[in-house]
């Protein structure tokens, strides 16, 4: 028996709301050539569609994956060009965590170009042929489309980062992937708050989907949000879902959603 590359809810707003790393689903025949320690999904964005429970309620349509990000990153391109050229990252199928652990057993067992070309149609090009065929009818409908790209990441990670990341960082491939006024209104709404920290295009300017799925001159805005997940869980694991620490945050998020609901370009 297969599970579904993603589950989808449809809502009667401009945007949608996509979040690709939250799955923690692993094909047996590649879980069985992983360590123990990956077999964990460490590096999951814990509970983040848990987060953005209130879509339907906000008319959002929501699309969330099924498999954990080390079967295939659906926010890396199909070619895996590096994102971040220059800085250290992760490719479109890892072989290694965050905290540079082995994800497979041995070197004989991680993905080769032959598996790689093989997972991407199986794990990747569904959920992006949806996230196309999503945005493409919102735009037909309301004569645009917004896609809010959902993330959520420690707020340590000395690999990719120095110090503590901020609470909210908001990306839009510096100003490429929205409409400016976009940007500035939702860095306004998060700057609200004294309770968190927040940032435009700093570490985390928007990965491939923003990136990609972010035309503003074709009517499509997009935005990437990476929320550190010491805001509404326990970092280390069982990654604990803290639904005190969750309060607090939900609102802000979901008073960014009705922002961006609200923006008409």
């Amino acid at each position: 028996m297969t599970m579904d590359i993603y589950h989808f809810s449809s809502g009667d707003s401009p945007l949608l709301i996509s979040v690709p790393h939250a799955g923690t689903h692993l094909p047996v025949d590649i879980a069985d050539r992983m360590t123990e320690n990956a077999k964990t999904t460490p590096d999951t964005d814990w509970h983040v569609d848990r987060l953005y429970d209130f879509a339907d309620e906000v008319g959002a349509s929501l699309l969330v994956a099924t498999h954990s990000r080390f079967v295939v990153d659906l926010n890396r391109p199909a070619d895996d060009k590096n994102l971040y050229p220059g800085q250290n990252t992760t490719g479109l199928c890892p072989v290694d965590c965050f905290d540079e652990r082995p994800i497979y057993l041995n070197e004989t067992d991680q993905p080769n170009p032959a598996e790689i070309a093989r997972r991407v149609p199986l794990y990747w090009q569904p959920y992006h042929d949806k996230l196309r065929e999503t945005l493409d009818r919102l735009r037909e409908k309301h004569g645009y489309a917004l896609l809010w790209d959902a993330h959520s990441i420690r707020s340590q990670v000395p690999r990719f980062f120095s110090g503590r990341l901020p609470d909210l960082n908001i990306g839009t491939a510096n100003g490429k992937s929205c409409a400016a006024s976009l940007a500035d209104k939702l860095l306004s709404r998060a700057c609200e708050t004294n309770d968190y920290t927040s940032i435009l295009n700093g570490r985390f300017k928007g990965g491939h989907i923003t990136r990609h799925y972010g035309q503003p001159d074709e009517n499509i805005h997009a935005v990437q949000l990476e929320l550190s997940q010491i805001t509404y869980m326990n970092e280390e694991p069982p990654f604990a879902y803290r639904e005190d620490l969750a309060a607090g945050i939900k609102p802000v998020l979901r008073n960014l959603i009705e922002e961006m609901i609200r923006f008409k370009p």
